[in-house]
């Protein structure tokens, strides 16, 4: 089969001067997209702000023969957001591909989390993929292709001590996902979400000796490929580790059902409730909904 391409395609990926969006950058460039390097080169907590990595990171490009452009913008805002996206519509035409990768740590246990800790991991992780992905949006629908790749984490959906900032933006980037699939799926936009696992300096202090393993490039693959107009996949969200792609999915049980219900009964059937045998991987509420349906009806 052939390899995959992007020529003509346009790449906006934030958070793009170092670290996994770098690798994302590169690859894609490498494969003819032209690409809008959005990073404020704040510190991992987000203070302070440095162009250089964005720079860096064009030049690498265009060492390779690639095109580039660097964005220094916040996405934590929606003025930053429409920023961003005007930078992709000066240099190149339009918006292909939304890569949301910008992201901060602010870490503490739920019970000494204050406001300082809590808005702004918000703000850039689950706010900034509002306000990046907005403009590109409509430039999406109106052409009837996009791709948008989401970076949600581990620590969202299975959760991770000290990490409810962290985690409460992050499962809100799966929540995001699933809505794009559904509303960009008439107009061939495409939307899904990661779950990296990698070495960056987000997490290196994180994972001791295993991180040795984790080499952020093994990442860059499974977005390549969910950013290609050849995936039709959407709405689904996948791990990747150490050259390991996996896919999260949502289950539904079949669950425990009495029209005269008590919590007595609960109780009493909360094993039932619980097993996760015969599950179902609902697509969306309605299908929750039509499982509902069949069982309130015996069928």
């Amino acid at each position: 089969m052939a390899d995959i391409g992007y020529d003509g395609k346009v790449a906006i990926i934030t958070g793009a001067g170092g670290g996994l969006g770098r690798c994302h950058a590169l690859e894609l460039a490498r494969r003819g997209a032209r690409i809008v390097i959005n990073d404020v080169g704040g510190s991992v907590s987000g203070e302070g702000t440095d162009k250089s990595p964005a720079d860096h990171v064009v030049e690498e490009i265009e060492a390779l023969g690639g095109e580039a452009v660097a964005d220094g913008n916040s996405v934590a805002t929606p003025e930053g957001g429409e920023a961003i996206v005007q930078t992709a519509l000066d240099a190149f035409g339009t918006v292909d591909i939304v890569i949301n990768n910008a992201g901060i740590l602010r870490d503490k246990t739920f019970h000494n989390l204050t406001p300082d800790l809590l808005v702004p991991v918000i703000d850039v992780h689950l706010m900034g993929a509002f306000y990046v992905t907005m403009p590109a949006w409509k430039v999406m629908r109106d052409k009837g292709y996009g791709r948008v790749i989401n970076t949600s984490s581990n620590s969202g959906i299975l959760g991770n001590f000290g990490q409810a900032n962290y985690g409460a933006a992050k499962m809100g980037l799966v929540g995001l996902t699933r809505v794009l699939a559904n509303e960009g799926r008439k107009h061939n936009i495409r939307a899904n979400a990661i779950a990296p696992v990698a070495k960056t300096r987000m997490t290196e202090d994180l994972l001791g000796p295993l991180g040795d393993a984790l080499d952020p490039t093994l990442v860059t693959p499974l977005v390549c490929w969910l950013a290609s107009q050849d995936c039709d996949t959407t709405g689904e969200v996948y791990s990747a580790a150490g050259g390991i792609i996996s896919r999260f999915f949502i289950g539904l049980t079949p669950g425990y059902h009495n029209p005269t219900l008590t919590v007595e009964d609960v109780r009493d059937n909360w094993d039932a409730i619980r097993d996760p045998e015969g599950y179902i991987i609902p697509e969306g509420p309605q299908d929750e909904l039509q499982k509902i349906l069949s069982t309130l009806s015996g069928s």
